[in-house]
């Protein structure tokens, strides 16, 4: 008799329920709201905050029609590598298993925006010239991303910072052991690049123990006109 008294009250408080749920509904009002406020002892929970937006290689805004989007990430003492992204691709990171000491380059196309060619070179036990190769026969307009991972100057030679130099780097001739530096260049660049940091290997403001903290810089590269023939 109990059972079926309590059972009854029971059907009762659900019939209620339902009911102003239904009037809710049909007068305007959220039911999911009253649900979860049910459910939640009579406190609504939060609208969380819409996460910002982002476009490709993570940036905060979309680049203008014919311009390519990057991020260069310079590596972390030596332990972390450096990372390169052009267009939302992953050009160079560890993940990758392409990333070396010294200096980590791409060369890109700088009217159609085609990877041409990856490539790292180790300025600590290395040989300049496989680097001197690799950048006196850049044609005009290629664009050349770097980012550099532990050591990237030791064996830098006047002819390769002059390189930089004409490449629109501002901070190559200045560059030291173990420096951090990011920095994005074009061969025929009439004005210094304003794609470029350099951190400075000190040990008064190094973040790790013998190299300074890892940069990070992006942006957006535009794309040249075809050369006339």
């Amino acid at each position: 008799m109990r059972f079926a008294v309590a059972l009854r009250a029971v059907a009762l408080v659900l019939l209620l329920g339902f009911t102003w749920l239904l009037a809710n509904s049909m007068l305007g009002g959220d039911g999911n709201s009253l649900i979860r406020m049910l459910f939640s002892g009579g406190q609504e929970e939060p609208t969380p905050e819409p996460r910002p937006r982002k476009y490709k290689c993570g940036l905060s805004a979309p680049c203008p029609l014919k311009h390519l989007a990057f991020r260069l990430t310079s590596g972390a003492a030596n332990v972390i590598g450096p990372k390169i992204c052009l267009e939302d691709k992953i050009l160079v990171s560890s993940a990758k298993n392409n990333v070396g000491r010294g200096l980590n380059i791409a060369l890109v196309n700088g009217v159609n925006g085609d990877v041409l060619e990856i490539k790292a070179f180790d300025m600590w036990a290395g040989d300049v010239s496989e680097l001197l190769k690799f950048l006196r026969p850049l044609h005009e307009g290629t664009l050349i991303f770097v980012a550099s991972f532990d050591d990237p100057a030791t064996k830098l030679n006047d002819e390769a910072r002059r390189i930089f130099e004409e490449l629109g780097s501002t901070a190559a001739k200045e560059l030291s052991f173990r420096d951090s530096w990011v920095f994005v260049g074009a061969k025929g660049i009439e004005n210094k690049s304003p794609f470029e940091q350099r951190m400075k290997n000190s040990k008064s403001s190094n973040k790790y123990e013998g190299w300074p903290e890892s940069l990070e810089m992006d942006g957006c590269i535009p794309l040249r006109a075809p050369l006339e023939t």
